[in-house]
């Protein structure tokens, strides 16, 4: 993939029960390549992900995809899974801070 441009965000449609998000792969010379990235609706609605940080899931899917493949994927479709949910819930937690407790100095 050495003459990989970039890939760019086309935009999202919520289709049934999932949203699909549309990437545009450039190449030099010209050359582009469509794909597609859903995630069930669900996942928004419990509160596994937040709107917000879908384009950041789906382009790490989509940069495995294209590590993966020695050429191009073949695939142009792909789902985000519950576990792909998990591992990037786990590795963006916040860091449990400790509870502020108020201390009093003693009287004299």
């Amino acid at each position: 993939m050495s003459d990989t441009v970039g890939l760019q965000y086309v935009g999202f449609e919520t289709k049934g029960a999932v949203h699909e998000y549309a990437f545009t792969l450039h190449r030099n010379g010209g050359a582009s390549s469509e794909y597609f990235v859903s995630i069930a609706n669900d996942a928004f609605v419990t509160h596994c992900v937040r709107y917000q940080n879908a384009p950041d899931i789906y382009s790490l899917r989509l940069h495995r995809e294209f590590a993966t493949q020695t050429d191009y994927p073949l695939s142009t479709r792909f789902s985000i899974t519950d576990a792909e949910l998990a591992d990037y819930q786990y590795a963006h937690a916040r860091k449990a801070r400790p509870a502020y407790t108020h201390r009093q100095d003693e009287p004299s």
